[in-house]
């Protein structure tokens, strides 16, 4: 794929449809010299100020006289759609890429409802609204390598991109990674609780989980060269404290099966939700 770079994206019209928290974190990636209209109406006072501080246009609603825009990046909630479909189906067009982060509705769904010919279905996750996010994304047939390139390029500056060739693939990243964030706040809970169950104060258990996981999760990410199973190992004393902690999580019903349980759960609902 050829990289885009930000003066090649100041070329487009974007248009943002919706802009809540995810949408949002999106559209703060952007570079302010972008032509970019974002229709929005309710817009948070947050919104309000990063729409002036990057020059972007805020909008109530879409009009009939809007021509077609480049790109348009759907990021209402998903049972709007319908709704909202006809007002922003003038800003589509047969040379417009639309970028759809709504959650269950497939290529198909908006094939039906809007004018583009090529589509990109994403799942970015919560962290995104640090710039460290990570979003998954299919592309259809028809979505050429340049389409491609630039939804790549506006969906990395909330993140990182990975793509899979099979739409159906998209509940399964939904399930590891749109809701994986959900997982890692629950295990610091439960290792905040379990700290207390082992005398330490409530506060005080709370803060060493937090910072224990973070500071893990920095380490995956300052040294990627390093499996996290290497990583587990140097810290792994044969007969000490974490080997004994292990054997109860790598037991045959311990977090792996867990895990596998609760990604296939996951996964399951987000296919029934895409219909």
């Amino acid at each position: 794929m050829s990289a885009i770079s930000p003066g090649d994206l100041s070329k487009l019209s974007i248009a943002f449809i919706g802009a809540g928290k995810m949408g949002s974190a999106l559209l703060a990636g952007f570079s302010g010299g972008a032509k970019v209209q974002v229709i929005e109406p309710h817009p948070s006072a947050e919104l309000e100020r990063l729409c002036r501080e990057k020059s972007f246009e805020l909008r109530a609603s879409a009009a009939a006289r809007d021509a077609p825009a480049d790109v348009l990046l759907l990021a209402i909630k998903p049972q709007m759609l319908e709704s909202v479909a006809p007002a922003i189906k003038p800003l589509t067009g047969p040379g417009t890429l639309v970028i759809s982060i709504l959650a269950g509705k497939r290529v198909a769904d908006l094939t039906r409802r809007l004018s583009a010919g090529a589509f990109v279905r994403a799942m970015p996750n919560t962290p995104a609204a640090i710039g460290r996010g990570v979003s998954g994304a299919f592309a259809n047939e028809t979505t050429s390598e340049e389409q491609r390139a630039i939804a790549q390029a506006l969906l990395s500056g909330a993140g990182s991109v990975e793509w899979v060739e099979e739409e159906n693939l998209i509940d399964a990243v939904t399930a590891v990674s749109g809701c994986g964030p959900a997982y890692v706040f629950y295990l610091t809970e439960c290792m905040a609780a379990a700290g207390v169950e082992a005398g330490l104060p409530e506060e005080l258990s709370m803060r060493l989980a937090r910072a224990t996981v973070s500071g893990a999760g920095e380490l995956m990410r300052r040294f990627e060269q390093i499996t996290p199973m290497v990583l587990r190992e140097n810290v792994t004393s044969p007969g000490g404290a974490t080997a004994a902690a292990l054997g109860v999580l790598m037991a045959d019903d311990g977090m792996k099966s867990l895990l596998k349980r609760t990604v296939e759960a996951a996964r399951r609902r987000a296919g029934e939700l895409s219909g």
